[in-house]
């Protein structure tokens, strides 16, 4: 079933039994992006809540003068979505694009509603993914408050040891708010 990372990752949450189950994936859409390809542009209403079953995309706000600043990478089993574009269906602020070719299941947002409305179960799942993705956002504005840019590539190896190798130095440094000449740098002190 091409739905199974989804309900495997539900299933840290909750159980469904196999009516919830069909109901649920009969408002499932499972999308292949190219490498590249963006899933989100800046001014697009962000129509998807994506789950990564395969792939790497970066999360970024483009600024006036050109210049991106990553917020995040999705890959396996993570949320992909400029969430508050998809919330309140309004404009996104960030762009999503595919790192590497990629692979997703979607929900729409009026499905997710329907869902969450007939399957309270899934409500309390996705409260869940809110709640854990509140947290690592404010522990990462503080980390970037509070801790040094060699102790921040510290934190990025350790919490993401596979990542460094998926992912080009530039976009790396960027996500830790530096240039990518004083990440090589902090690499070198190494």
């Amino acid at each position: 079933m091409p739905y199974q990372p989804l309900l495997n990752y539900f299933n840290q949450y909750v159980e469904f039994d196999a009516q919830e189950i069909d109901l649920l994936t009969s408002k499932l859409k499972y999308r292949k992006y190219l490498k590249g390809q963006y899933m989100v542009q800046q001014g697009d209403v962000c129509r998807y809540n994506s789950f990564v079953v395969k792939g790497c995309t970066k999360t970024f706000y483009l600024d006036e003068d050109g210049q991106e600043h990553i917020i995040m990478f999705s890959v396996e089993n993570w949320w992909s979505t400029d969430l508050g574009s998809f919330i309140s269906q309004s404009p996104a602020a960030y762009n999503i694009q595919c790192i590497e070719n990629t692979e997703v299941i979607q929900l729409t947002y009026e499905d997710e509603e329907d869902i969450t409305l007939a399957i309270p179960k899934v409500d309390r799942a996705f409260r869940k993914v809110l709640e854990k993705a509140l947290v690592a956002s404010q522990e990462r504005l503080v980390r970037n408050f509070s801790i040094t840019a060699l102790q921040r590539y510290q934190y990025f190896r350790e919490q993401y040891p596979q990542l460094e190798q998926r992912i080009p130095l530039y976009m790396i440094a960027s996500y830790l708010g530096i240039t990518k000449e004083f990440l090589s740098k902090i690499r070198n002190q190494k």
